[in-house]
């Protein structure tokens, strides 16, 4: 077997260079690596056989994750290891997450439209889905000019439910990304949902206020230059331009769509988020649904 051979001869040649040569992917091989050590007593979890399963959470996640988030994903595949242990070993071998950057605010704030209290006041918890819900929009480069993202994220899971890509930042990108949140949650016109912004014209225009009330939302906006009342999805985009787009050249529009889709659905289902304990944002939804539902029960 192709992965047998790697593994006899990893100390002859370099890995990359025997999966290259036999066409096997590096990361199917680490992975192989680390089901064979899971199989082992844990106890007798050897330093390289951590190291297999922390190189292969890596891969996996393409770097996305740090010590804490890679100690919670060994625990939840039943590797046990000690924190301290995980980080001596992460820094011997020089392993680390995607360094993060500052990025620029997109939208303009400068206009006579009117402009909505700031009902949020910061208060980034929520105690049940679909009472708050956040709006924003981010740019992404690629070789055929911007493309512009506009998402709206549930405050209660983080879970991103609504979003809508376009070659151009008119209001129509976040009516789109409404709707789209709208139309998947059901959230209902009784449900006294807020919608916090920034202060951008497309979130003041009379369009989008006339969507808003047609769907018996109350909308909501930062103070003027004021990114921490909008803190929720300055890391949002923060953390997907660092982990997928970051260091990446797009061709076409087409493509940096493909990877910012792909890596949203993998935020939503996946993604271990620290403001959930370590959960990813359906993951928590669904369990409080399940906590719910098990309440109700007389």
């Amino acid at each position: 077997m192709k992965y047998a051979f790697i593994q006899r001869h990893r100390q002859v040649w370099p890995i990359k260079i025997q999966c290259r040569v036999l066409q096997v992917s590096p990361s199917g091989y680490h992975a192989h690596v680390a089901r064979q050590a899971s199989t082992l007593p844990r106890r007798f979890l050897s330093d390289d056989a951590l190291l297999v399963h922390i190189k292969a959470v890596q891969t996996r996640t393409r770097r996305s994750y740090g010590r804490p988030r890679i100690l919670r994903e060994l625990r939840h595949a039943g590797v046990r290891v000690g924190k301290h242990r995980l980080q001596t070993l992460m820094q011997r071998h020089g392993l680390r997450a995607k360094g993060k950057k500052r990025f620029k605010v997109t939208t303009d704030s400068q206009h006579d439209l009117p402009i909505a209290a700031n009902l949020l006041n910061r208060q980034f918890t929520v105690d049940a889905p679909d009472r708050v819900w956040v709006g924003d929009i981010t740019y992404i480069p690629t070789d055929e000019g911007w493309l512009f993202l506009a998402v709206v994220i549930d405050l209660f899971s983080r879970q991103v439910v609504g979003w809508s890509m376009r070659t151009d930042m008119r209001r129509d990108i976040v009516i789109d990304a409404l709707r789209m949140a709208w139309f998947r949650r059901h959230p209902g016109k009784q449900a006294g949902l807020i919608f916090h912004s920034d202060r951008g014209s497309q979130y003041a225009s009379e369009d989008f206020r006339d969507v808003l009330k047609d769907y018996g939302i109350t909308a909501s906006m930062s103070r003027r230059g004021n990114c921490w009342d909008n803190a929720c999805s300055e890391t949002l985009f923060g953390s997907l331009k660092v982990e997928r787009l970051h260091g990446q050249r797009f061709v076409t529009r087409r493509h940096a769509m493909d990877e910012t889709i792909d890596w949203l659905l993998w935020y939503n289902h996946s993604r271990l988020h620290s403001t959930l304990n370590y959960v990813s944002p359906m993951q928590f939804e669904t369990s409080w649904r399940a906590a719910q539902s098990q309440y109700a029960r007389p």
